[in-house]
């Protein structure tokens, strides 16, 4: 996910670092997904505002933050049960 240089732009960074400093030098960058794509902005903008001490707290800040565009098949499992009332489980039969 974090290919076209991105990985390495977070990583050389000087940290600490904040929210702001990060998506002002990597911000512009595209995250190319399952689905589509977002910059790095875009991702960031959806966390609050902190203070990375490394360049693995920007990295794992990165990917809790992506959308589901992300997500292969929003709402699939194929090693767990679908949870009862979910959204996404399949309709009852009757016999």
């Amino acid at each position: 996910m974090l290919s076209n240089g991105t990985a390495e732009v977070i990583d050389d960074h000087e940290y600490p670092a904040t929210t702001e400093e990060l998506i002002e030098d990597c911000g512009d960058r595209v995250l190319e997904l399952s689905n589509g794509s977002e910059t790095v902005s875009d991702v960031l903008a959806r966390l609050e505002s902190e203070t990375f001490e490394s360049a693995d707290d920007a990295h794992l800040a990165v990917y809790s933050a992506v959308s589901n565009k992300a997500v292969g098949r929003v709402g699939y499992s194929d090693r767990d049960p679908t949870p009862v009332g979910s959204p996404y489980s399949p309709d009852a039969v009757s016999f």
